[in-house]
């Protein structure tokens, strides 16, 4: 001790471990639960904010917004507005699905390495929701009457791709990102040419699943049968012809 230094008051020794920087706490079974039914609530409530700012769109041409005039786009008709919040309801439907689909993914993985993945897919999934949900809004329009339903029925169709394992779990990614790839690309030849704003946020969709794809591809995806591909096929078929009108 040096003379004439006042230590001040001590410390209980059992009051120490108050002072130690706190660890985090490994999740249980019952937290991630937790978090999925918080993460449902939200998607279903549109509780959600992107991550990203909203992709900007590209002004080319003179007259219709599409040769680096700079000018705004030419206002959509009412029939070109109609047209184009139908499509972006429906690919809000399909991101209120990816949520589903993830999360339920994210429970059932059998490795931590696969869970963040995961829950990495649908963050990006999450920006698309809220881009889909703004540019709704923008058009004067509103989501799926039907979003709960969408919502229960992906859950548990990723509740059953995960329960059959990791590589058929990511297969499942890898067929389901194809196929919305796919829907996208026709997206972007169905949206009016003025209607630069949604063209921009699809975009930006397409290359996420694009990546998304690849990714669950290099991680070990298992191929799936053609007989599932098509089943798949056909749920997208019913949900995006249903989301188009309500």
């Amino acid at each position: 001790m040096l003379l004439g230094y006042n230590a001040g008051p001590s410390i209980p020794p059992e009051s120490c471990h108050d002072l130690l920087p706190m660890t985090p706490r490994t999740l249980t079974a019952l937290d991630r639960v937790i978090a999925a039914a918080d993460q449902t609530l939200r998607t279903l409530s549109g509780a959600v904010s992107a991550s990203r700012p909203m992709p900007a769109p590209v002004l080319t041409d003179k007259g219709s917004g599409t040769a680096g005039s700079g000018l705004p786009p030419t206002p959509l008709t009412e029939d070109q507005r109609r047209e184009a919040a139908a499509l972006m309801r429906v690919n809000h439907v399909g991101e209120v699905c990816a949520q589903a689909l993830y999360q339920a993914q994210a429970l059932t993985a059998r490795t931590p390495e696969l869970r963040v993945k995961m829950l990495q897919a649908a963050q990006d999934e999450l920006d698309h929701l809220a881009w889909t949900q703004q540019r709704l809004n923008q058009l004067k329009d509103r989501p799926s009457l039907l979003n709960p339903l969408w919502y229960a029925g992906s859950f548990a169709i990723g509740l059953a791709a995960g329960r059959a394992g990791d590589t058929v779990s990511l297969g499942f990614v890898v067929e389901t990102e194809r196929q919305v790839e796919e829907h996208l690309a026709g997206h972007l030849d169905r949206l009016p040419m003025q209607d630069v704003a949604s063209r921009a946020v699809v975009e930006q969709m397409r290359q996420d699943e694009a990546r998304h794809g690849r990714e669950a591809r290099d991680a070990g995806a298992a191929t799936l049968p053609a007989p599932v591909q098509g089943l798949m096929k056909l749920a997208a078929k019913v949900m995006t012809t249903t989301a188009h009108r309500v």
